[in-house]
């Protein structure tokens, strides 16, 4: 019954970003408390939808803003332990320099792809860099929200992930730890996995899809 895959990039394929940010925290000496307050209210209002205006996030995600934009007003928003504002240029770059590839996801996807599965990587970007260099032997296509103007949970951009692989919303799984972007993808037909854990993951996509996946 299902013929696809679409899959999120960060905390899916890599470590979990809380992770990356505790160790970015440490490093610069960044007022925790500050940052996670800062960042609590600009990603729930991300998810919160139109009605409630719109933020950086959405502006950066769609690439509608550079990198260095959103660093300097993020900077501005934070404070080290010495009380001062981080430096601005190449923030996101550090902050997201502690992920790790998860290689039981991309066993997964190497096994999907094989079986016949259309795959298709789905991710919001930060302006960061993604390591790329075996993309065409795990994806039939990549969808970034800065290279195409969308970004999850809006429906078109899972309406355009759809189109590159040539499938229906029931005919795919969906793969994400965000909720919000989960239950956008469930509105269009979509399976949807909330991902926690990657052993966790990999026996339920074994599940929907009746074929072994390690």
């Amino acid at each position: 019954m299902y013929k696809g895959v679409l899959i999120d990039w960060a905390g899916v394929l890599t470590t979990s970003m809380s992770e990356a940010i505790a160790e970015w925290i440490f490093a610069e000496r960044i007022d925790a408390v500050r940052y996670h307050e800062v960042m609590r209210e600009l990603i729930a209002h991300a998810y919160r939808g139109s009605e409630q205006g719109e933020n950086g996030i959405h502006a950066l995600e769609r690439g509608e803003i550079s990198g260095l934009e959103f660093e300097r007003d993020l900077a501005a928003r934070l404070v080290t332990l010495d009380g001062v504002p981080p430096v601005a240029e190449g923030l996101l770059a550090r902050m997201f320099a502690g992920f790790q590839r998860v290689e039981p996801m991309y066993g997964m996807l190497r096994e999907a792809r094989a079986a016949g599965l259309r795959t298709c990587l789905l991710s919001n970007s930060w302006d960061n860099e993604y390591p790329r260099h075996d993309w065409e032997d795990l994806f039939d296509a990549v969808v970034i929200s800065g290279e195409v103007g969308m970004r999850k949970p809006e429906p078109r951009i899972f309406e355009h992930a759809l189109g590159e692989v040539d499938l229906t919303g029931p005919e795919c799984v969906f793969i994400d730890d965000i909720e919000a972007n989960i239950t956008a993808a469930r509105a269009l037909g979509i399976v949807g996995v909330h991902h926690r854990d990657p052993d966790l993951t990999i026996t339920e996509l074994e599940g929907l899809f009746g074929m072994p996946l390690r």
